[in-house]
């Protein structure tokens, strides 16, 4: 049985550890301004790779994490959304060691479409509904 416990914890243990976003400053965004190089369609994760344009890393190719395509089909994403040469600007989780990278928040295309990476769109959450008028003492509703 012992046998059986420590064998599914070591075959567990790659997936546990290949979901890990510590590699990312999920506290901070940064925008980058960049042409696509490449855009990966790809499980688990898709990836864009673009060299970018503007800031203090100008010229700097930057590899994107993203979700997978079922989420990002979820958020009006296509195979084709993203195409080498394209101009976009992203919103990124930076790396941690500063390197030039991160885990996509979300991309603005040349004419202004933006596209959510995020699971649930990243759209805020819908307005509460107003609550009911408290009853007097003494009545019903």
């Amino acid at each position: 049985v012992f046998g059986c416990i420590a064998l599914t914890a070591i075959v567990a243990a790659p997936s546990i550890a290949h979901h890990s976003a510590s590699m990312f400053d999920m506290q901070s965004r940064i925008e980058v301004k960049g042409t696509v190089k490449e855009f990966r369609w790809t499980n688990p994760h898709s990836w864009l790779l673009m060299t970018a344009t503007d800031g203090t890393n100008k010229g700097a190719e930057y590899n994107i994490e993203m979700n997978g395509p079922g989420y990002l089909v979820r958020n009006g994403w296509k195979r084709e959304s993203l195409k080498p040469g394209d101009v976009v600007t992203v919103t990124i989780n930076p790396l941690r060691d500063g390197s030039a990278g991160g885990n996509l928040v979300k991309v603005t295309t040349a004419d202004g479409k933006e596209l959510s990476a995020q699971v649930g769109g990243g759209a805020p959450p819908a307005a509460a509904a107003p609550a009911a008028p408290e009853a007097a003492p003494g009545t019903q509703r």
